[in-house]
């Protein structure tokens, strides 16, 4: 058993599930799906309901099936998305840093999904069940290709995608999380 990969993917997919759920539920101190809402219009992330969901199903779908070692490609690239998206659209303008609310987190992440994808789950994992231990190169800069296109959709998506009326305007400390310097998700920022 390979146990580096066993721990990064119960710590990665985990996280990601806390994070997902943080977003779809309230659950560990999140703001449920109506403070995502709020985030995405400061984002100008339309429609704003949309993306909310998307996030949060992505992360926490995302984050399970990597705790489980199934389809880990695909799964690894959902969450390269989101995390891509992140780094454009909230930590971007502050620089690498993440104590300046940069992206440095988001890449740490994105690259450390992407060498899972290439090592493959390991030998206890649902892909390993299924005959697929590892994946290979190929299948880590496609997962990294298919995240960052997926990331680039949803932002041009959210530009074009609904009209500016349709979440509350936002306000509060979730607005002010979403446009300022943060070092992780403004969505968990009270």
């Amino acid at each position: 058993m390979q146990v580096g990969r066993l721990v990064a993917r119960a710590v990665i997919g985990g996280l990601f599930v806390g994070h997902g759920t943080q977003k779809l539920f309230g659950w560990f101190g999140g703001p449920g799906l109506g403070g995502t809402e709020e985030m995405m219009g400061a984002l100008d992330m339309r429609p704003t309901r949309a993306n909310a969901v998307a996030a949060g199903v992505t992360e926490t779908a995302g984050g399970a099936l990597v705790v489980l070692g199934a389809a880990t490609p695909a799964a690894a690239a959902g969450l390269i998305g989101t995390m891509a998206t992140a780094i454009h659209k909230v930590h971007k303008p502050n620089g690498p840093w993440a104590a300046q609310g940069g992206w440095e987190y988001n890449a740490v992440l994105i690259a450390a999904l992407t060498a899972l994808i290439d090592a493959g789950p390991g030998d206890l994992s649902v892909d390993a069940l299924l005959g697929r231990e590892e994946w290979g190169p190929s299948w880590a800069i496609g997962g990294l290709a298919v995240g960052g296109a997926a990331a680039a959709l949803a932002v041009a998506l959210g530009r074009s995608g609904g009209q500016a009326g349709d979440a509350p305007a936002p306000d509060g400390a979730i607005a002010e999380a979403a446009e300022g310097e943060t070092a992780g998700d403004p969505v968990t920022t009270d």
